[in-house]
Parts: C-alpha cells; sequence; structure tokens
C-alpha cells in the first residue's frame, strides 16, 4: 500500500513447529526466528496468532520504505530466509 509516497508492506506467515512440546519450547523458536529476522532486515514483526498453540505460530512482519519496490524487495527476502528455519516449518504466506 502506498500512502503519501510512502510504502508499506505487510506480510503474514504461518509456520508448524514440530518440536515444540510445551508453550515455552514454542516460545523460544518464535523467539529466536523473530530476533533473527528483526535484526537482518530492520522491520516491525510479532507473534500475532495461535498463540495458545504448541506447534503453530503466526508472525506478522511489516516493512515501511520511500520506495515500492524495496519494499516488495524486503519481504520476498524475509519469505526466502524464513523458508530456510530449521526449527520451524512455513507452510504459508501471503
Amino acid at each position: 500500500e502506498v500512502i503519501y509516497g510512502v510504502a508499506i508492506g505487510v506480510l503474514h506467515l504461518d509456520f508448524l513447529i514440530f518440536g515444540a512440546r510445551s508453550l515455552k519450547e514454542k516460545r523460544r523458536v518464535v523467539k529466536s526466528l523473530t530476533s533473527q529476522i528483526r535484526g537482518k532486515f530492520n522491520c516491525s514483526i510479532a507473534e500475532t496468532e495461535y498463540l495458545d498453540l504448541w506447534q503453530r505460530a503466526h508472525i506478522t512482519v511489516c516493512v515501511v520504505s520511500n520506495e515500492h519496490k524495496f519494499t516488495n524487495t524486503q519481504l520476498n527476502e524475509i519469505v526466502k530466509f524464513a523458508e530456510k528455519n530449521a526449527d520451524a516449518q512455513m507452510i504459508d504466506y501471503r
């Protein structure tokens, strides 16, 4: 979405976390993934759904830029990065 010359991109990522046997284990995986993405891509990120499910996670990412192309490139790179995560399998993104 472009508002007043600002490009705002929102990305939703859904994951399965097969190794999680508790919410504590799930949160360790989610915290690690969100910290890595935040640090590498300088974006806003939060777990937004499935908060009480051990083996599911829904993460929302927001990228803001003055260039639409940069925003789309960043979101695509985040998807590629998230797909490589060993502790969580990405099952969908939009």
